[in-house]
């Protein structure tokens, strides 16, 4: 059987300022299918089977899955704030490299 994809939508971090730094909340992916019985699915889980037995689980897995290469919205403002730290705090370097030897 095959499937209609009505619905879809990728999965996003909402950012917001707040006083003393940023809140990230994640919004996963949406995905809303239809099955060729004519029902409607909608991406909740793991579990993708319809009440007529297709099971549409690969397929939502590929069509929701991220890539892993994606980086997090945090990442550039924490390799800045590592940078700041490493260039105001030398010893933290001598350090972090002690604790690589060991």
């Amino acid at each position: 059987m095959m499937m209609r994809v009505v619905e879809r939508s990728a999965g996003y971090y909402e950012v917001q300022e707040v006083p003393h730094g940023k809140v990230y909340t994640w919004h996963p992916d949406h995905l809303v299918i239809e099955c060729d019985c004519g029902e409607r699915l909608f991406c909740t889980g793991p579990d993708f089977v319809c009440r007529c037995g297709t099971d549409h689980a690969d397929l939502a897995r590929e069509l929701t899955s991220r890539p892993p290469e994606d980086p997090h919205p945090w990442d550039h403002d924490y390799r800045r704030w590592l940078a700041e730290k490493e260039s105001l705090h030398p010893e933290y370097l001598e350090w972090a490299e002690i604790r690589k030897l060991e």
